[in-house]
C-alpha cells in the first residue's frame, strides 16, 4: 500500500519501505494473474491450464507469495500506527481511519465490484444483457473482493486504539532486536498456530462476507502486533547482516523442500486438500514451512531493502504513490485483459506470460491516473 494507508509519511531513512511497498503491489498484481491462468485461488475470471510444468511454477509463486505478502503489507502498516495514533489521538485517528480506508471500502463494494462481475458476466459468460439489468438480479452487494485486506486493517487499527485506551499499555523498557533464532523459533510457533486454526478453517474457507481466510491471520495478528513493536524498538534499523544470511539459508533449505511436497503427495497417494487443512501431518508440516520461508524472505527483503532500496526517484515516487490506487483497481485490469484474449486458442500458461507484464504496466498507469481525478488524493 502507499504511505496514505500507513497515515505517515515516511521519513528520508525510510525510503526503502515505500519501495518495498512498491515490490509488494506489483507481487499482488502478478499473484492475481497467475490465479487466473493456473495457481490455486479464487478469482472474478479464471482460465486454468493443465500443464503440469506450467501448474508446479505458478503453485510455487504464489505460495511463496502468499507466505508472506499480505503479512508484510500487515506489518508495514503497523509500523507508522502509534506514531500516528500519539500524534492524532484516538478520536482524530480514528476518524481518519474511517475516512481513508472506508470510503474505499465502499466504492469497491457498491460500485466497483458490481461492474468487475457484470464484465464477467457479459464476456466471460457470453449473457448479454444490458448493466441495468444485471444490477436488477445483482444480490451480492457486501463484496469487498481484495480490499479484505483494508478491512482486517481496519479492524486491527480499531482494536488497537480499544485496547490502547482501556489498557494504557506502556513499555518503557526496549525489546531486544530479534536474532536469526528467534525469528526462526517464531516461524515455527505461528506456523503450529495456523495449523490449529486450519483444523476448523482450511485454507481457501473464506469467512464471508469479509472476505477473510481465517487459515492466515494468525500470520497476520501476529505481523501487526510486530510491526508495532518494531516502530517502538526500532528494530528495522537494527536487524544485521548476519541475521540476513543466516535467514537466506533458511530460505534455501525451504526452496529446496517445496518439490518435497508434491513427491510425498504422489508417493502416498494423498489428497492435496490435506496440506490445506484439518487434523493432517501434512498441514501441520505445510504450515511450519509456510511461515519459515516467509518470515525469513520478509526479513531478508527488510534488510537489503535498508542497504540498497534506501532512495527514490522522480519515477519512483510516483509509482510508490499510485501503490494503493493500483491496489484498489488493479483487477479491473487484469480482468479486462484475459477477457480480451479468452478467444485466443493458446494454452493459457501461455497467456500468462504475455498478460503478466502488460498488467502491471496497464495497473499502474491506470492506478496514476485515478489520482489525476480530483479530490481522489485525499482519500487514496
Amino acid at each position: 500500500m502507499s504511505s496514505q494507508i500507513s497515515t505517515a509519511k515516511p521519513s528520508n531513512k525510510l525510503l526503502y519501505i515505500d519501495n518495498i511497498k512498491l515490490l509488494l503491489t506489483i507481487l499482488v498484481v502478478l499473484h492475481h494473474t497467475c490465479v487466473t491462468y493456473g495457481a490455486p485461488g479464487g478469482w472474478y475470471y479464471i482460465e486454468k491450464t493443465t500443464h503440469l510444468g506450467a501448474l508446479i511454477p505458478l503453485t510455487m509463486f504464489v505460495s511463496i507469495n502468499q507466505s508472506y505478502f499480505m503479512g508484510f503489507f500487515f506489518m508495514l502498516a503497523a509500523y507508522f500506527t502509534g506514531t500516528s495514533y500519539a500524534r492524532k489521538g484516538a478520536a482524530r485517528f480514528i476518524a481518519d481511519r474511517l475516512f481513508r480506508l472506508g470510503i474505499p471500502l465502499l466504492f469497491y463494494s457498491f460500485v466497483f465490484s458490481p461492474f468487475l462481475c457484470y464484465l464477467v458476466y457479459y464476456f466471460g459468460k457470453e449473457q448479454h444483457i444490458t448493466y441495468w439489468q444485471y444490477l436488477q438480479g445483482y444480490d451480492n452487494w457486501i463484496d469487498f473482493g481484495v480490499m479484505w485486506f483494508v478491512v482486517a486493517l481496519l479492524l486491527f487499527s480499531l482494536g488497537y486504539v480499544f485496547i490502547k485506551s482501556l489498557f494504557n499499555i506502556n513499555i518503557s523498557r526496549p525489546l531486544p532486536t530479534p536474532t536469526a533464532y528467534t525469528i526462526l523459533l517464531l516461524a515455527t510457533v505461528v506456523g503450529i498456530i495456523s495449523f490449529i486454526v486450519r483444523i476448523i478453517f482450511p485454507v481457501g474457507w473464506v469467512l464471508k462476507p469479509l472476505g477473510f481466510q481465517l487459515g492466515h491471520f494468525p500470520q497476520y495478528i501476529v505481523f501487526f502486533i510486530i510491526g508495532l513493536l518494531a516502530a517502538k524498538n526500532n528494530w528495522f534499523d537494527q536487524l544485521s547482516e548476519k541475521t540476513s544470511k543466516q535467514l537466506a539459508l533458511s530460505i534455501r533449505w525451504c526452496l529446496l523442500f517445496f518439490p518435497m511436497f508434491y513427491l510425498i503427495r504422489v508417493k502416498l497417494d494423498m489428497p492435496i486438500a490435506w496440506y490445506s487443512g484439518g487434523f493432517h501431518w501434512q498441514s501441520l508440516l505445510y504450515a511450519v514451512w509456510e511461515q519459515l520461508i516467509g518470515i525469513s524472505i520478509l526479513t531478508v527483503l527488510l534488510i537489503y531493502g535498508k542497504k540498497r532500496w534506501n532512495t527514490t526517484s522522480v519515477l519512483l515516487s510516483k509509482l510508490s504513490r499510485s501503490s494503493f490506487a493500483v491496489y484498489i483497481f488493479h483487477p479491473l485490469v487484469i480482468i479486462g485483459l484475459s477477457l480480451a484474449v479468452r478467444n485466443w486458442t493458446i494454452d493459457p500458461s501461455i497467456k500468462c506470460l504475455i498478460i503478466a507484464p502488460i498488467a502491471v504496466l496497464g495497473s499502474f498507469a491506470l492506478g496514476s491516473l485515478i489520482l489525476l481525478i480530483p479530490g481522489v488524493k485525499k482519500v487514496i
